[in-house]
């Protein structure tokens, strides 16, 4: 599996998608599942998939999927692979 990949499950497990749910353009708040309190489990639940911390100022920008595959790049995770 991919960090991509990867981190596709990670979203939709974080925010009870279908399996098949394409997150790929999923923006923070553009569905109802995804408020702040499931930000802070999906912040949660990719730091443990990626072994990574990420601070507060990276929380708050982390407003889409492909804000989040950007934010596992400089942490030296290759999400796009």
């Amino acid at each position: 599996m991919t960090h991509l990949d990867r981190l596709r499950y990670v979203f939709r497990v974080s925010l009870g998608l279908p399996d098949d749910a394409d997150v790929d353009d999923l923006e923070y708040r553009a569905i109802p599942q995804w408020d702040s309190l499931a930000h802070m489990a999906l912040v949660a639940a990719i730091e443990d998939e990626f072994d990574t911390m990420i601070d507060t100022d990276e929380m708050i920008d982390m407003s889409s999927f492909a804000k989040a595959v950007l934010l596992l790049e400089k942490h030296g995770a290759d999400a796009a692979s």
